[in-house]
């Protein structure tokens, strides 16, 4: 048995979720009652790991040279931090 209920949603998620019902040619209550079950069921697609941004540890900000506006200085930082962690562990 079906039951009827109000909910409410933040306009731009509740339009998003009007756009992809209707783009796969469903209902609004069929992508909500999948979206439902899913989360209920435990099948939700794992989060990527948290990648902490490179912070300097004796001022707490940034980096130096690190642009947030540019992601290629991020991944840079990340790189070299893996590669110093690679050297330190097979000088061991």
């Amino acid at each position: 048995m079906t039951e009827r209920t109000t909910i409410r949603l933040p306009e731009d998620l509740l339009a998003r979720a009007r756009k992809k019902a209707a783009s796969e040619g469903r209902t609004l209550t069929s992508l909500i009652e999948e979206g439902l079950t899913q989360v209920l069921s435990g099948e939700r697609r794992p989060r990527k790991p948290f990648k902490p941004l490179p912070v300097c540890t004796a001022t707490g900000g940034l980096q130096p040279g690190v642009d947030l506006n540019r992601m290629s200085d991020i991944y840079e930082q990340e790189d070299e931090a893996e590669i110093e962690r690679h050297r330190r562990g097979f000088q061991e």
